[in-house]
């Protein structure tokens, strides 16, 4: 049985800023920075991981920096990890969101999900484009622990992705954990990792 160690990156400036992200190359935070390395210790006592695979984005590649220097682990870039590609909400605050969302006649609210902000992404498209990172992953590494540093969407999406509901679907906090563990044949149910 191989697992996923899926770890959302440490608090980002946008983040703590409460904006979506302006550009890729947006860095983590001091506390960011903790987050991760409380991540790493958490992992060390649970897993044997032998690799971190990272989204392509800084503060993605960050965390792992700090997760892979911890646990003495080298690093695969997936650039398909990377985060929903937000259009027109690139440096926006959060609360633009929802007034966006809702004086746009294609938004449903009980399929938000599926909405997607001009320029950008919807979590489906996310979704769609993650499990076939995650499929190659996982045949790649059929038995191995690896660490996958992403995003809140990505991780957010594969939830849905692997319990089959959006409704209910799990977002992390900043370095929260959740592990998928996989067989030859499928990716089972998500699973959130308490803290310690």
């Amino acid at each position: 049985m191989g697992k996923l160690i899926m770890v959302r990156h440490g608090e980002s400036e946008g983040n703590r800023d409460r904006r979506f992200t302006s550009s890729p190359e947006v860095p983590i935070t001091e506390l960011g920075r903790q987050q991760a390395l409380d991540a790493a210790h958490r992992i060390a006592i649970k897993f044997k991981p032998r690799l971190v695979i990272s989204s392509p984005y800084r503060r993605a590649r960050q965390t792992s920096e700090i997760i892979a220097g911890e646990l003495g682990l080298p690093i695969e870039v997936v650039n398909d990890l990377h985060e929903r590609e937000l259009g027109v909400l690139k440096g926006q605050s959060y609360d633009l969101l929802r007034d966006l969302a809702g004086q746009d006649s294609g938004y449903d609210p009980k399929r938000g999900w599926l909405w997607r902000p001009e320029g950008g992404e919807s979590y489906e498209d996310v979704r769609k484009r993650v499990i076939v990172a995650i499929e190659d992953i996982r045949r790649r590494y059929p038995e191995d622990e690896l660490v996958v540093v992403s995003h809140g969407g990505v991780m957010l999406s594969m939830w849905a992705h692997l319990t089959g509901q959006w409704e209910r679907a799990h977002l992390p906090p900043n370095c929260g954990i959740v592990l998928v563990e996989h067989d030859l044949d499928r990716l089972h149910p998500p699973q959130k990792l308490a803290e310690e």
